[in-house]
């Protein structure tokens, strides 16, 4: 997928590993993230990468501006019993760099995941996003999401 942006040309692809720096500093270019993740050990992020890209369930995805990586996400595909035994699309994981946002990338992004979603049968496309992201929760919402659930996590 290729888009005109204000500033240039954006594309998404498939990540690689040589991409897996980038991708660290989106994560920790966040309030949340800038907490949780360690930039001075890759090893437990590139385990994580080999698993994603070896899972033809999952992929893990940039976005390009102009040659340049500013953004991710990842999408899962999940198989279900329920909804008649379809299977639902999981978009986690979502950064912008903060000078492309408000831009209309975000929404590339998501358009992007929801055709993938579509294209691969699944009834049902589903995103967690943490209560104190408040922006994130109207983003989502002017894109069709509804807050019809209370997500529940246990950190191990």
């Amino acid at each position: 997928m290729t888009a005109d942006v204000g500033s240039g040309t954006f594309s998404l692809r498939r990540a690689t590993k040589a991409d897996l720096p980038r991708i660290l500093a989106l994560l920790i270019d966040d309030q949340l993230g800038a907490a949780r993740e360690n930039p001075d050990d890759l090893v437990p992020y590139e385990l994580a990468f080999d698993a994603i890209d070896g899972d033809p369930a999952h992929l893990l995805v940039v976005g390009e501006l102009n040659g340049d990586l500013v953004a991710t996400f990842q999408l899962s595909y999940l198989p279900g019993l329920s909804r008649k035994g379809s299977w639902r699309a999981q978009i986690e994981a979502v950064r912008v760099s903060e000078v492309l946002r408000g831009q209309g990338v975000g929404a590339l992004m998501i358009q992007w995941a929801i055709d993938q979603a579509r294209d691969r049968g699944c009834s049902l496309v589903q995103l967690t996003t943490d209560k104190s992201r408040v922006a994130a929760h109207r983003f989502y919402e002017r894109l069709g999401f509804v807050a019809s659930h209370e997500g529940m996590k246990l950190t191990l």
